[in-house]
């Protein structure tokens, strides 16, 4: 059995999250550390991998998945490009921790690594058809059409964050003006209030109107956003996650009302929108779903029936 185990990593902005996992997605050991800043490519190659060596000091792992913070080309090789970080562009994560590890190595978008973990073991496990909307840092997504995860045409597909909200919005890192990513994330919210979500959902917890109106408005504006993914998508649910969804109970009343007045009743039969169940782990769970996906399980598979 320990020499079936994988490593998943979760890149984020702030932090890198790791986790020893074993087939069946128990986690045996895990760890976090701070990103470097800046966040170079360089600099966040030395910091996993001196991660690494304490996540699997008996060296009992054959694969690594690691979710970087957007997308990764379609072989699960190169770090496209990553714009909340300093200097990712074409970056070929995948080659360097295999000559650094002699592990092999598969990298994928953080927001679909956190829909696969939702999918195996969390929220995501009755449904075929659902979206998964990573409010943090940023705005991730995941899409699973027909029990599958959706990466589209050279692998990037998902941006739901990207999606244009306003055409007159604030700037996003992207390129595009006035993304869904712009109205719904932390640091979209810190820009409009001077305040965290945490310290929001703690006065409207109190029952402080400025917070109430702030989390309704905030229900209104993910409603419209996702609104437009309904009517492409038609999910049976979306799943809410990242710090922000720590609040969902003061905005799921107006967004539904949002998404109820917008949406045909034909294009949202039974959609439910759920809080994800994995918190932070579920992009490291995802990562090593898609390292046991694709390096081990099939292993396994051939040495059961030799």
């Amino acid at each position: 059995m320990g020499n079936s185990q994988v490593i998943g990593i979760d890149l984020g902005g702030t932090a890198i999250k790791l986790g020893r996992f074993a087939v069946d997605g128990t986690c045996l050991q895990s760890l976090t550390v701070a990103t470097p800043q800046p966040a170079t490519p360089d600099a966040v190659l030395a910091v996993m991998l001196n991660a690494l060596a304490q996540v699997d000091p008996d060296n009992q792992t054959i694969a690594i998945g690691v979710g970087t913070p957007g997308p990764a080309d379609a072989s699960g090789r190169i770090a496209l490009i990553a714009i909340n970080l300093q200097g990712w562009q074409d970056v070929p994560l995948a080659d360097w921790l295999e000559a650094k590890t002699g592990k092999r190595t598969i990298v994928a978008n953080d927001a679909n690594c956190a829909g696969l973990g939702e999918a195996w073991l969390g929220a995501g496990q009755p449904f075929q058809n659902f979206i998964l909307l990573t409010l943090g840092t940023g705005v991730g997504g995941a899409v699973f059409l027909n029990g599958k995860l959706f990466v589209g045409h050279g692998g990037a597909a998902g941006e739901l964050g990207l999606i244009s909200f306003n055409p007159d919005g604030p700037m996003c890192n992207s390129g595009n003006q006035g993304s869904l990513e712009q109205y719904a994330s932390i640091l979209a919210i810190r820009r409009h209030t001077g305040k965290e979500p945490v310290e929001l959902g703690a006065l409207a917890k109190a029952g402080d109107v400025d917070a109430l109106t702030f989390w309704h408005e905030y229900g209104i504006k993910l409603g419209v956003g996702l609104t437009s993914l309904i009517y492409v998508l038609t999910p049976e649910a979306i799943l809410l996650g990242g710090g922000v969804s720590a609040s969902a109970e003061y905005f799921l009343p107006s967004l539904y009302a949002e998404i109820e007045r917008r949406v045909m009743p034909t294009s949202r039969i039974g959609l439910q929108i759920l809080p994800a169940k994995l918190g932070n782990s579920a992009g490291m769970l995802g990562a090593a779903k898609l390292a046991l996906s694709k390096f081990v399980v099939g292993c396994l598979l051939l040495s059961n029936n030799q």
